[in-house]
């Protein structure tokens, strides 16, 4: 079959489950991923065909697609920060959100001489991973539950040539604590979808994503940051700050939490214009 053929075939399917824009830049994905040329190359070498192999892999990987599981799942790597980062079901997808909260940090000015980085949650290492390619000097460590995620992590870091570290931590046992130093900076994209939100998720996310890493208890849906705040007053240096990934629907409770703890915070929107980000710091 004509790979450019082949390619307009993927991006036709794939438009009975997504838009016309994202459904084209699924199937260049794949089709990248499958021959290793780029849409340019392929547009330019219009007789092409794929190869018995390339026909196999491209018919299973059209087959997971339909099946609603996200595209960075089933090519099993997804970018974050201009860097490619190994991904599965046992850890979240990096998000645009996330990259926003980790350039709000980096263009601080008030984290120049920051030293000690801690991501609680870290799922695939993307937020240290990142801090520490741009700080250099920085010791960054991401706190999981899971160990599957650590080990995603611990991959990423060591295919991205960044020295960061990882530590099994549930960060809602509090005995674990005092095991800790103080940080300069504390970031946390914690568990914030209501358990009574997961029939409004679209397939790709409620069936694939790790279910661990988004929902937290209906009662108390700011448990994550309950706790997070309770951390902090005890481990972040007087200077020092946290940044935090929020759900767009309860930015001013994460704020009126964090204010109620004795710190002063500034609640920032997202390129949509959602309440998505929260810094939070002690008044000094």
């Amino acid at each position: 079959m004509l790979v450019e053929l082949a390619y307009q075939q993927l991006q036709q399917k794939l438009e009975t489950l997504y838009e016309k824009r994202e459904a084209t830049t699924i199937a260049n994905w794949v089709m990248e991923h499958i021959t290793s040329l780029k849409r340019m190359d392929r547009l330019i070498q219009k007789e092409l065909l794929l190869n018995a192999e390339q026909e196999i892999k491209l018919a299973a990987i059209t087959n997971r697609l339909l099946n609603s599981e996200p595209i960075q799942y089933v090519l099993g790597e997804a970018w974050f920060a201009g860097n490619p980062y190994h991904v599965n079901p046992d850890v979240l997808i990096p998000r645009p959100e996330t990259e926003e909260l980790v350039e709000w940090i980096l263009a601080d000015d008030t984290i120049k001489d920051y030293r000690l980085f801690l991501d609680i949650g870290t799922g695939s290492g993307c937020i240290p991973i990142t801090i520490k390619l741009k700080k250099p000097q920085a010791f960054v460590l991401g706190f999981d539950i899971s160990e599957e995620a650590l080990a995603i992590a611990n991959k990423n870091a060591n295919d991205l040539n960044a020295a960061a570290n990882f530590m099994q931590v549930d960060i809602l046992d509090e005995t674990r604590w005092q095991n800790f130093p103080l940080f300069n900076c504390i970031v946390s994209n914690p568990p914030y979808i209501k358990e009574s939100e997961h029939s409004n998720m679209s397939k790709h996310v409620k069936d694939f994503e790790p279910s661990i890493a988004l929902f937290v208890p209906d009662e108390d849906p700011l448990i994550f940051y309950r706790k997070i705040a309770g951390f902090g007053i005890t481990h972040l240096e007087k200077n020092g700050a946290i940044y935090l990934e929020i759900n767009q629907a309860l930015g001013k409770e994460v704020v009126n939490l964090f204010e109620q703890n004795g710190y002063s915070c500034e609640l920032r929107k997202d390129l949509n214009g959602n309440d998505r980000m929260v810094k939070a710091s002690f008044i000094i």
